[in-house]
Parts: structure tokens; C-alpha cells; sequence
């Protein structure tokens, strides 16, 4: 990863279970955060979400969004990222979800009937590295 700092590197990695918390702006421009499930594919980061949730709403009005990732030993450890999403795809959400699932939990994840999953695929900017 070229955007991120080899002190931490792990916090990002698929062994490590941490969680990043994404932060995006709602439709009256105050912030909402959300803690949430997180790879890195191609040096983006994937993240997943059900179609019509507020992050979606709010992804989708507004691409810019800020992910901070504590380390789950030491939540002083953690990297903060800026970055917007360039990408948003229907396909393959599903197992993406499951790769998710399987990745924090152990298991495959049990989707809702009639539920969209979507991807957001986010371009980092900025990168702040601490502890």
C-alpha cells in the first residue's frame, strides 16, 4: 500500500479485525459516523452497506467521506483517512458481504430476501498515522 504508513499496515490488513468507523456528511451538512466492516482491494477500501440506509443516502449525495481505524489492542493506534468514493456497484455485493462476514465473524453472512447490498469503493487522499 503506497498510501499508508508500514507502522500500520496491519490495521488494514484482512488478519487484523479491526473496525473503521466512517464518518459522512448527512443532508443538512452534520456528520454521521457509523461503525462498519472494511477490506482493501487494488489499494482502495471496500466497504458495505444496504441500499436506502443513511450512509448510503449520504454517500450518494456526498462522495467524500472519512474512515478512522483503531487498532482493537490499542484503540490509541489507528490510522485516519480522507478520501472520497469513486465507485459505487450493485455487482458482486453479495459476496462481498459474505467475504466481509467470514473475514470478522467466521461465517458466511446470512443476507435479508429483497435487501441491495452495495459497494463503495474509496480513493484515499489523505492518510494521519498515530501511536
Amino acid at each position: 500500500m503506497t498510501w499508508i504508513p508500514d507502522s500500520h499496515i496491519d490495521l488494514i490488513s484482512n488478519e487484523k479485525k479491526a473496525f473503521a468507523f466512517l464518518g459522512t456528511t448527512m443532508h443538512d451538512n452534520s456528520p454521521q459516523v457509523t461503525p462498519i466492516w472494511f477490506n482493501v482491494k487494488d489499494d482502495k477500501i471496500w466497504i458495505n452497506s444496504a441500499k436506502g440506509r443513511i450512509k448510503d443516502q449520504n454517500i450518494r449525495r456526498h462522495p467524500y467521506v472519512a474512515l478512522a481505524i483503531p487498532d482493537p489492542s490499542d484503540t490509541y493506534r489507528y490510522v485516519q483517512i480522507r478520501g472520497k468514493v469513486i465507485e459505487i456497484r450493485e455487482k458482486g455485493a453479495d459476496d462481498h458481504i459474505t467475504e466481509l462476514s467470514i473475514k470478522y465473524k467466521g461465517k458466511p453472512y446470512s443476507l435479508t430476501p429483497g435487501q441491495v447490498r452495495v459497494i463503495y469503493i474509496i480513493e484515499p487522499d489523505s492518510v494521519f498515522a498515530n501511536g
